[in-house]
């Protein structure tokens, strides 16, 4: 199932609030989104939505690869599949297929999971496919490297080539300006927060999660605990409102950073986790 309206609107929201000025590049996009058709699919017209992925490197340089049907030097990116369960997931599959890096080798920056850039662009007709001049609304997601940089093993049919370029050198010179304003340096941190909370008696409280297939950990015993969001201060913030939400009563005076851990999540990414402890 392709990601839904409401995730994508989510997305473009996030986006939004952070860009206010872009909403009226933007009205194609927010038009695709109260249509009728699908946005997500490539026979909507006259547009609709594709992802792609800048990944930077330690040495703050965003991978670019080359098109073969175009001849441009973009980064890695495609159309939505039916899959897909979110944005995020489509953005990672064309760089796996691209490029050859796994899901498990990036892990999510500062941005969370909101688009860094959003840029519309014209696609020429292609008559041997039957598809008439249109519009992407290209969806832009920040990747770091988990571990070391992963070798690069290229999709031989459509890409010719990669190179590494620093940011004043992104080819998209939208992207390129986010890139540039935004002060993303390629080193991990972490952006889940969870707690290992303890009595006296050497227990430790865990929750049961819910059994749904497209959450994390589902039908598991799990530390408490969440995501950041954007309005969060801190991961310790991100913290006291998850145990607000999920055990409202609960207060801890003494939470401490315990260890940073690596999980994995739901769209394959590694996930770093700051783990407090408090009594």
């Amino acid at each position: 199932m392709p990601p839904t309206r409401s995730h994508i609107r989510q997305a473009v929201d996030a986006y939004l609030d952070r860009h206010p000025q872009e909403r009226d590049a933007l009205d194609g996009l927010l038009a695709a989104l109260d249509g009728p058709a699908d946005p997500c699919s490539r026979a909507t017209l006259p547009g609709h939505i594709t992802c792609s992925a800048a990944i930077i490197d330690r040495d703050q340089r965003v991978l670019h690869i080359g098109h073969k049907a175009t001849g441009l030097l973009l980064t890695p990116g495609g159309h939505i599949e039916a899959d897909d369960h979110t944005l995020l997931a489509t953005a990672v599959r064309e760089v796996r297929e691209e490029t050859g890096i796994q899901s498990g080798d990036l892990c999510l920056t500062p941005l969370l999971d909101a688009p860094i850039d959003i840029d519309v662009h014209g696609i020429d007709a292609r008559h041997h496919r039957g598809e008439p001049e249109h519009r992407h609304f290209d969806l832009r997601f920040v990747f770091y490297f988990a571990h070391e940089d992963p070798e690069l093993v290229l999709q031989d049919e459509e890409v010719a080539g990669a190179q590494w370029r620093p940011f004043d050198e992104v080819s998209s010179p939208t992207l390129r300006a986010k890139l540039l304003e935004a002060g993303l340096d390629g080193r991990i941190e972490p952006v889940n927060a969870s707690a290992l909370i303890f009595d006296d008696a050497g227990r430790y409280l865990l929750h049961l999660r819910d059994n749904y297939p497209d959450i994390w950990e589902p039908g598991a015993f799990a530390l408490l605990g969440g995501g950041r969001e954007p309005g969060d201060r801190s991961l310790e913030a991100t913290l006291r409102r998850e145990l607000a939400e999920e055990v409202p009563g609960l207060h801890l005076s003494d939470l401490k950073p315990f260890a940073v851990e690596e999980a994995t999540g739901i769209d394959g990414l590694c996930v770093p986790i700051q783990v407090f402890a408090g009594r």
